[in-house]
C-alpha cells in the first residue's frame, strides 16, 4: 500500500511539472501572437494602397455625362500602338496571380488580349500601355460571381481530354447569352451574316422582293447585345395585339429595329440613328426619285423636308410649343394624336423641317425598361422620331443591370415572375446599350404623305382583314 501510494505521488508530481511546461508554452505562444499581430497592424496602417483611385466599380450608367475619349477594339492593339496608352472595355475572360500580381485575359467578341479581380464575365474599362501592364481598372457592368457554365470550357474543341471540364449542349442552349460569347461562336454568326447580306444583294439586283414572319424582336435585340454583338439590326415581321383600327396601324408590319451598346451616353445611340434617317431620307431623294414623281401623280404631296443634323428638342420644349398655341398640358402628361399632329405643324412653320426628334419623355409615360433620367426622374432617357407630325420611332436607353430592372418592373405592377427569361439575360453582365424599333410601312406612308398605311403594305391585316 506504501509503495503504491509512493508511486502516485512521483506519478502526480511529474504530470504536473509537464502541465507547468505546456502552460508556459502556450503562453509565450500567445505572446508572440499578439506582438505579431501588432506588428501586422501596424504595418498595415502605414503601408498606403499604391493602386488607390485607380480601380474600383463604376456608378450605374445612366448617361449622367458623355465622356470625349476613344475606347480601342482589342483588334487594334498591334505594335503600331507601341508605348501608347489606350483604353478598352472589354470582358474578363481569365484572371490569375503569379507572385505580388495578377494578370488576366480581356475578351472582345472574338479577340482576346493579356493585361496586367474582377468577377468572369464583367465589362471592365482599362487604361494602360499596350507594351506593359494595365494602369487602371475599372467595372462597367459585374457579372454574378457565379457563372452557369465558364467560356473556356464553352471554347474547348470536341473531343478534348475528359479530365477537363466540357459543356453539355442543353447547358449551352439553357444559357445561350453566355455560350454566344465563344470566339467560336461571334465567328459562326458573323459568317452566317455574310451569307444573309450576299443572299440579299444576289436577289435584290435580280429584282426579288422580301417576306418575313417573326415575333417582336425587342428581347432578342438586348439578348444579342448582352451576348457581346455589340452593334445589331433585325428586318423582320412584327404582329401586335392592339387597336389597330387607325390609318397608321396594322396588325402586322415589317418591323426594321437596331440596338447597340454605347460607351457613356445614350446620345451615341441617338447620333446613329439621326444619321441613319437622314442616309435613308438622302437616298430617296437622289436614287428614288421617278418613283416619287410617279406616286405624287395620283397622290399629290409636298416634297418631304429635313435638316443635317436632324432637329432634336426635348420633351418639354415641345409642351412649352402646344401651350403657346393653347393647349393645356400637363408636363408629364403623354402626347395625344392631335397633338401630336400640331406639334409637327408648329415644327414645320418655325423650323420648316418634316422630320425631328422629341427627347427626354416624362418617365410615367415609358416601358419599365426604360432608363430613368439620372438627374431627374421624372423624365427618362427616351425618345421618339416624328415624319409629318406623326411618330415613326420610339426608343431609348434600356435598363441594363437586372436587380433595378425588377425594381421597376415591380413600379409598373408587374409580376416579376412573368418575365424572369428578360430579366436573366442581364444577371451576368450587360453593357450599356440603347436602340429604337422602325415600322417600315409606316415611314414609307409619311415620306411619301399619304393618308393611310394600307398602301403601303404588300398584304395588309388589321382586325377586320385578314385575306388575301
Amino acid at each position: 500500500m506504501e509503495a503504491k501510494g509512493e508511486g502516485e505521488n512521483v506519478t502526480s508530481k511529474k504530470a504536473l511539472k509537464k502541465q507547468q511546461k505546456e502552460a508556459e508554452k502556450a503562453a509565450k505562444k500567445a505572446q508572440y501572437k499578439k506582438q505579431d499581430s501588432k506588428e501586422n497592424e501596424q504595418s498595415v496602417a502605414d503601408e498606403k494602397d499604391i493602386s488607390e483611385g485607380c480601380y474600383g466599380t463604376l456608378p450605374l450608367i445612366q448617361s449622367q455625362e458623355r465622356i470625349e475619349r476613344k475606347i480601342y477594339p482589342l483588334q487594334e492593339l498591334t505594335p503600331t500602338l507601341a508605348d501608347q496608352k489606350v483604353w478598352v472595355r472589354a470582358r474578363l475572360q481569365t484572371s490569375r496571380s503569379k507572385g505580388k500580381q495578377c494578370f488576366f485575359v480581356l475578351r472582345q467578341q472574338k479577340w482576346t488580349v493579356q493585361a496586367l479581380v474582377v468577377n468572369k464575365e464583367s465589362i471592365i474599362d482599362v487604361e494602360g500601355y499596350v507594351r506593359t501592364v494595365s494602369k487602371k481598372v475599372w467595372i462597367v457592368s459585374s457579372a454574378s460571381p457565379r457563372l452557369p457554365l465558364l467560356v473556356e470550357d464553352a471554347s474547348r474543341p470536341e473531343g478534348t481530354d475528359d479530365a477537363l471540364a466540357t459543356v453539355s449542349q442543353e447547358t449551352r442552349l439553357d444559357n445561350r447569352v453566355i455560350d454566344l460569347r465563344t470566339t467560336a461562336n461571334q465567328a459562326i454568326f458573323r459568317l452566317e451574316a455574310g451569307v444573309c447580306k450576299l443572299f440579299r444583294q444576289f436577289l435584290d439586283g435580280k429584282g426579288f422582293g422580301k417576306a418575313f414572319l417573326a415575333q417582336s424582336p425587342q428581347l432578342y435585340k438586348q439578348m444579342c447585345i448582352s451576348a457581346d454583338f455589340e452593334k445589331v439590326y433585325t428586318v423582320g415581321g412584327v404582329f401586335r395585339a392592339e387597336d389597330s383600327n387607325t390609318h397608321r396601324h396594322l396588325t402586322e408590319f415589317v418591323g426594321v429595329d437596331m440596338e447597340m451598346c454605347f460607351n457613356y451616353h445614350y446620345h451615341e445611340v441617338l447620333d446613329v440613328l439621326d444619321q441613319l434617317f437622314v442616309a435613308i431620307f438622302k437616298g430617296l431623294r437622289d436614287r428614288y426619285c421617278e418613283e416619287i414623281e410617279t406616286v405624287n401623280r395620283q397622290y399629290p404631296a409636298e416634297p418631304f423636308k429635313f435638316l443635317e443634323p436632324s432637329l432634336r428638342l426635348e420633351y418639354k420644349e415641345g409642351i412649352a410649343m402646344l401651350r403657346e398655341a393653347g393647349i393645356e398640358m400637363a408636363d408629364d402628361e403623354d402626347l395625344s394624336t392631335p397633338n401630336e399632329k400640331l406639334l409637327g405643324r408648329l415644327v414645320k412653320a418655325k423650323y420648316d423641317t418634316d422630320f425631328y426628334i422629341l427627347d427626354k419623355f416624362p418617365l410615367a409615360v415609358r416601358p419599365f425598361y426604360t432608363m430613368p433620367d439620372p438627374s431627374d426622374n421624372k423624365w427618362s432617357n427616351s425618345y421618339d422620331f416624328f415624319m409629318r407630325g406623326e411618330e415613326i420611332m420610339s426608343g431609348a436607353q434600356r435598363i441594363h443591370d437586372a436587380v433595378f430592372l425588377a425594381e421597376r418592373a415591380k413600379v409598373h405592377g408587374i409580376d416579376v415572375k412573368t418575365i424572369e427569361g428578360y430579366i436573366d439575360a442581364f444577371k451576368y453582365g450587360a453593357p450599356p446599350h440603347a436602340g429604337g424599333g422602325i415600322g417600315l410601312e409606316r415611314v414609307t406612308m409619311l415620306y411619301l404623305g399619304l393618308h393611310n398605311i394600307r398602301k403601303t403594305s404588300l398584304f395588309p391585316r388589321d382586325p377586320k382583314r385578314l385575306t388575301p
